[in-house]
């Protein structure tokens, strides 16, 4: 079994900036890849960023520039640093992680979200 645990959402003002983190834990022998999703309100769930095991990063066109994604292999956490933050970022942000167990599957899994709300 494996458990995502995130933290860092809250409530921020226009501008402002928030830093998300996910770690990861249990049946691990590693993870591949590690993403953040948000849904908004009556909106289907959307990639914010996703990051390989090397480090290899890819974005959604609205936060490039100005999120950052980054991992810690070693503490099987992820993080989201969010700057200028506007109004259409509030979300629920759910983090993803590809995990590889011991007997060599993949699985993938969530976090339960975290939500994050940009006043104007």
């Amino acid at each position: 079994q494996v458990h995502l645990v995130e933290s860092g959402g809250g409530l921020e003002q226009f501008g402002g900036s928030l830093r998300l983190s996910c770690a990861a834990s249990g049946s691990i022998f590693s993870i591949n890849d590690m993403g953040w999703y948000r849904q908004a309100p009556g909106k289907q769930r959307e990639l914010v960023a996703i990051i390989t095991r090397g480090s290899t990063t890819k974005y959604a066109e609205s936060v490039k520039g100005r999120f950052t994604i980054s991992r810690d292999n070693a503490k099987n956490t992820v993080y989201l640093q969010m700057n200028s933050l506007t109004p259409e970022d509030t979300a629920v942000y759910f983090c993803n992680a590809l995990v590889v167990g011991y007997s060599g599957g993949r699985l993938s899994y969530w976090g339960q979200g975290t939500q994050v709300t940009v006043s104007s």
